[in-house]
């Protein structure tokens, strides 16, 4: 039972930071989103949702694997990593869709980027399998900062 409840609660996490981060971008994502140029590789509004969601879910199983190893420093330093990245996941969609700071949203990104490495490579020696569920993330962090870029230049 110990387990089941901690395992919801690693799921749940990322999975709040996301429905509370969209619930504040949720007007800007439907009125000053659709007025900005965008490249041609903007993907359709659909995608996201969905997208987050896995992302999120892949998130909240691979902390659940880094919290279920014993103790350790590494692990207590992959767990504050961890929470950085998601601090900043959640605060790039406020300063991209709330503020429309482009440009801070791109270095933002950038961090976010960086942490998200430092996750994954945090996570590597304590759960392979964490480690490497973060990787989809990075590639969509990658693309999202390649968008972001883009809607910088444009707009």
């Amino acid at each position: 039972m110990k387990n089941l409840l901690r395992f919801t609660g690693c799921l749940l996490l990322p999975l709040l930071v996301g429905g509370v981060s969209g619930y504040f971008t949720v007007n800007a994502v439907h009125s000053w989103y659709p007025q900005l140029n965008k490249p041609f590789f903007n993907p359709p509004n659909y995608l996201f949702g969905p997208v987050w969601t896995m992302l999120y879910l892949l998130m909240g199983v691979s902390f659940y694997l880094v919290l279920k190893q014993p103790p350790s420093a590494a692990r207590k330093k992959a767990v504050i990593v961890f929470v950085v990245q998601l601090v900043l996941n959640f605060c790039w969609s406020l300063i991209f869709f709330n503020f429309h700071l482009l440009s801070a949203a791109l270095a933002e990104i950038l961090v976010m980027w960086l942490m998200i490495l430092w996750m994954i490579v945090s996570f590597y020696p304590i759960s392979k399998a964490a480690s490497l569920l973060q990787l989809p993330y990075l590639a969509w962090v990658s693309f999202a900062g390649a968008l972001n870029a883009a809607i910088f230049y444009l707009n």
